[in-house]
């Protein structure tokens, strides 16, 4: 497995990966050094939209957080779907998807931050909620550039 980490802002996005598997995405103050896939670096930069050929190892298996996952994964970039509906494409609980989101290993390949309230306001993402609005807030900017 190698790993490796990019910036975001004051954070370092550590990126543990096996050729177009990605295992684990964690946002953290200091990373190890190493190349990360270049999918990262663009998306992070405004200059990419998706992470395809990559994917989360998270995706696969017939657990519930896994078919979480791959609804949260059918979100358009620069879109948002509520907890609640989310839970209802999965056929579960908002609460069971709060849970699997924070406990999501590949955030970003499993876009946990497109995820949000059903008042539309953000809610958690850790370890610093700013993380996610400043995601949504690229996502948003990214598409009114390229989309427009």
């Amino acid at each position: 497995m190698r790993q490796g980490a990019c910036s975001f802002g004051l954070w370092k996005v550590a990126v543990d990966y096996d050729d177009t598997v990605i295992h684990r995405v964690r946002f953290v103050r200091t990373a190890p050094e190493g190349p990360v896939p270049i999918q990262f670096t663009r998306f992070l930069s405004g200059k990419g939209t998706t992470f395809a050929p990559l994917t989360s190892a998270a995706v696969s298996g017939d657990g519930k957080y896994a078919q979480i996952y791959r609804e949260v994964s059918r979100i358009p970039y620069g879109e948002t779907r509520s907890y609640g509906e989310i839970a209802a494409a999965a056929e579960t609980h908002p609460r069971v998807v709060g849970n699997a989101m924070a406990r999501n290993p590949t955030p970003l390949i499993v876009p946990c931050h497109r995820v949000v309230a059903s008042d539309g306001s953000p809610g958690g993402f850790s370890p610093d909620p700013d993380i996610k609005k400043n995601l949504l807030q690229l996502e948003k900017t990214t598409s009114r550039r390229l989309f427009s």
